[in-house]
């Protein structure tokens, strides 16, 4: 299967490896059914370019988060499991993480769309350059640019995977340094 185009989102952690062992696609995580503001504001940008998929664990949480999506990101596709196909081999709670691929598979069938051939948006040399993967100040220096455009905090390892994810290309980032430049050369006083 090629790369989905739209980004699912998922309860968890096992919820991204599971989806990841049955299709080639990027994830968001919604930590559970508490939804921060910032990761409701992630996911109104991802529709916006990309499309989401919701695939939350067929139970009462799973349900209230899409729910809170679908009032917020209008637009948004939904695949969904049984019951059943969502059982945990041992004690646990259902959820995606214990689907079988072939079930994920059958779930988003008919709502994916497949991506063109990805072309990097943002170098890694780029990046290193601009001082955002390490040396002085590029931890605050991420935060700032995870504020301006709106992608949240990464650390230097996933900044590359984020804007990626976001679709960022250079310009956007090249704005986006020049944003943080001139708020910090007003902050001191330039």
């Amino acid at each position: 299967m090629k790369k989905l185009k739209e980004v699912i989102v998922v309860e968890g952690k096992d919820d991204t490896k599971r989806i990841k062992q049955a299709v080639n696609a990027d994830t968001i995580e919604t930590n559970g059914s508490a939804i921060s503001p910032g990761v409701i504001e992630q996911i109104k940008i991802l529709q916006e370019k990309r499309g989401v998929i919701v695939f939350t664990d067929p139970d009462f949480s799973g349900e209230k988060i899409r729910q809170m999506i679908s009032q917020q990101v209008p637009g948004v596709k939904h695949a969904f499991l049984t019951k059943a196909q969502a059982v945990p081999k041992a004690k646990g709670s259902l959820g995606v993480e214990h689907a079988a691929p072939e079930a994920i598979q059958a779930a988003l069938a008919h709502l994916y769309t497949e991506a063109p051939a990805a072309k990097a948006l943002v170098s890694r040399e780029t990046l290193w350059q601009a001082g955002l993967l390490s040396g002085p100040g590029a931890k605050e220096k991420r935060a700032k640019l995870g504020e301006v455009l709106k992608i949240g905090y990464t650390n230097g390892k996933r900044l590359y995977e984020r804007l990626s994810l976001f679709q960022i290309n250079q310009q956007q980032l090249q704005q986006a340094l020049e944003q943080i430049k001139q708020l910090e050369d007003k902050t001191d006083g330039k």
